[in-house]
């Protein structure tokens, strides 16, 4: 029974096939095509509305010379938001569960925003390692605790959204086999159990969407560090 609750983050396939890169791929194809009309549907408007907010709220605290990284962090956010909340509907996979796609994610564009401070400013970000005023004989300790709190970033970026949205898929599962085991011996209980797991339910929506902005908003924040 316990092995069953985790059956839903098992990559599905067919004929042995993976069908992974399916569900990665079909978010894409919820996104508005480029058209030459002047006026767009009312879903491609709130949609470009939505966009622009987001680029907007992550280049605010940027320099001019991260908003080329708008594109890559705006389109993050977009496909991390929609495989999220297209992970809570009913028989369907959440590829953002999988620790090791989180991690491919995570490591190449921390790794890109460290590349970046230490190709145009080496001296500041190596600074960042050893805090001004340090006394002498606390540099070789702080230098290595820094340098593991760097290191270990992109393993909190992935961690973090594994862990949520996983918590969240488990607690969801939990409740609903609950509502329906007590259904037909205690139905009260069993309605107000279905009150909760629909309350549980926007609660997920909720962490999905914050979820999604906390990853690129981290991201950000680390390019910010490195420009």
């Amino acid at each position: 029974m316990n092995l069953s609750f985790f059956d839903q983050f098992t990559s599905p396939s067919l004929l042995g096939i993976p069908l992974i890169l399916v569900s990665m791929l079909f978010p894409a194809l919820l996104l508005p095509s480029p058209n030459n009309r002047w006026i767009a549907n009312r879903l491609s408007t709130l949609q470009t509305w939505f966009l622009h907010l987001i680029t907007k709220q992550l280049m605010i605290p940027l320099n001019k010379k991260s908003h080329k990284w708008a594109l890559t962090l705006s389109s993050l956010m977009m496909f991390l938001l929609i495989i999220n909340l297209l992970g809570l509907l009913p028989y369907t996979f959440t590829p953002t569960t999988q620790l090791s796609m989180n991690m491919a994610l995570a490591f190449p564009l921390w790794f890109a925003t460290l590349l970046t401070g230490l190709r145009n400013q080496p001296s500041i970000s190596l600074g960042h390692l050893l805090p001004e005023g340090t006394p002498t004989p606390l540099i070789p300790a702080l230098i290595m605790i820094e340098t593991t709190s760097l290191l270990i970033r992109p393993l909190a970026l992935g961690v973090r959204l594994t862990a949520n949205l996983t918590a969240g898929h488990l607690l969801i599962q939990l409740i609903s086999t609950a509502a329906i085991t007590l259904l037909p011996i205690m139905p009260t209980v069993s309605i107000l159990t279905t009150s909760i797991l629909l309350l549980l339910t926007l609660l997920e929506v909720a962490v999905a969407m914050i979820q999604a902005y906390v990853f690129v908003l981290l991201l950000s924040l680390y390019l910010q560090e490195n420009t």
